[in-house]
């Protein structure tokens, strides 16, 4: 496994995979950007720049993260979730066939190995609350906000 990290606005991103894809993003508010990124993470390096510099809202790049059976499909139905929406902890567990596995939907998605690429931020609580982000909530309003800016209003 190869690791790389990269500054970005919310602070530093680890990034770890090999020719598999990559299996795990997170992110600190310590570290120091790598001087040198590995090849197997050159292509997530660059599409991540891309989304922070508001030059592309969805990824590419081969993914390889470790779950079990129903985290995998917990965090493939995160990938339906189009850029710039959100959808509720509810919904998502509807949308897997459970209404009553909502706290196990919550759960998988609280394990979310790949930050940001798998959008766990854009689950929000039934009342339009910003809950349950182990990123922190002030990451996940600020991503909600990059993703869907307000449009400026007119003084006229």
């Amino acid at each position: 496994m190869e690791t790389a990290y990269i500054k970005t606005p919310l602070g530093i991103a680890t990034l770890i995979g090999d020719e598999n894809g990559v299996s795990e993003i997170s992110v600190s508010d310590e570290g120091e950007a790598s001087a040198i990124i590995p090849a197997v993470l050159g292509e997530a390096v660059s599409q991540l720049n891309d989304y922070f510099e508001g030059n592309r809202n969805d990824f590419t790049f081969k993914l390889n993260p470790k779950g079990t059976d129903f985290q995998q499909k917990v965090w493939q139905s995160l990938l339906e979730i189009p850029y710039g929406k959100t959808r509720t902890y509810l919904e998502q567990s509807k949308i897997l066939g459970d209404v009553k596995a909502i706290r196990a939907v919550a759960s998988a998605n609280g394990k979310n190995p790949l930050w940001i690429v798998i959008p766990c931020h854009r689950v929000i609580g039934s009342d339009g609350s910003l809950t349950g982000y182990a990123g922190g909530l002030w990451r996940k309003k600020w991503l909600l906000e990059h993703e869907n800016p307000s449009p400026q209003q007119s003084l006229f």
